[in-house]
């Protein structure tokens, strides 16, 4: 009987360590994103993502109220 207990025991570590092993590669090869440059609106100072700034001659703004206040 014990050694069916044993036996059980080292099947469900042997279980464990498989499915860890797997989630760490799953974690390793997803993709990390990649940092966005900020920058900041040439009018109130508020930093932002470039992506959602409006870029004019190399200034930033935050929206488009700032920008025409700016020009």
């Amino acid at each position: 009987m014990s050694k069916l207990l044993l036996l059980i025991l080292a099947v469900a570590v042997l279980w464990r360590l498989a499915k860890g092993s797997r989630r760490k590669e799953r974690a390793d090869s997803a993709p990390k994103p990649v940092p966005e440059r900020m920058v900041s609106c040439a009018h109130c100072g508020l930093y932002l993502p470039q992506s959602e700034a409006i870029g004019e001659e190399g200034r930033y703004f935050c929206c488009a109220e700032h920008r025409r206040l700016a020009a």
